[in-house]
């Protein structure tokens, strides 16, 4: 299975994953895997914070497959018409595994034939979230994660809903029961 120990992943990334794996419970057994162990191991951080070297979606990224040539593709959140043979989807294995890996980090992951494949990043050419932070520095806008530099990462509780409690200024977690009643203010 998967040989990373952990992925970073934009909170937007994560959300999409997670719906993913809720809407496709009945994709393949090799799929379903990669998904879940890129879940579980994923570090959520803010769009501006995530490193310019990590694969996120939309990133245009070289990558190998084993010692093979570097190829180039975009990763994407679905297939789209018009750009055939450039864009690598989520919905692929190999789209997946890739996604949240840095330059240099590399995930095995089984074929449909049953061998393992080792894909490494190579380079990531673009990354939208560091082409936004660049975009708002040459227009002179302080760059927006200089507010955070060093700031806590988000760790995901499965479950878990954030409330505030305004008479102590505080974020209070609690546990979702499956209640779902708003109660009389709602008619």
């Amino acid at each position: 299975m998967p040989t990373i120990d952990s992925c970073q992943l934009t909170t937007k990334d994560y959300t999409i994953l997670e719906v993913m794996q809720e809407r496709h419970t009945a994709r393949s057994d090799t799929f379903s895997a990669i998904l879940k162990k890129k879940i579980s191991s994923a570090v959520v951080v803010f769009r501006e914070d995530i490193p310019a070297t990590v694969v996120t979606l939309s990133s245009r990224v070289a990558y190998r497959v084993n010692d093979g040539p570097a190829e180039t593709r975009i990763v994407a959140h679905d297939e789209m018409r018009g750009l055939v043979g450039m864009l690598l989807p989520i919905t692929n294995p190999r789209g997946l595994a890739l996604l949240g890996l840095a330059e240099g980090q590399s995930m095995t992951i089984p074929t449909t034939e049953g061998r393992l494949e080792t894909l490494t990043v190579h380079e990531v050419i673009y990354q939208p979230e560091a082409a936004r932070r660049e975009r708002l520095k040459l227009a002179g806008g302080a760059a927006p994660d200089s507010r955070r530099s060093g700031g806590p990462v988000l760790r995901v509780v499965p479950g878990c809903i954030q409330q505030q409690d305004k008479q102590a200024d505080k974020v209070v977690a609690t546990f979702d029961d499956g209640f779902d009643d708003p109660g009389p203010s709602a008619a």
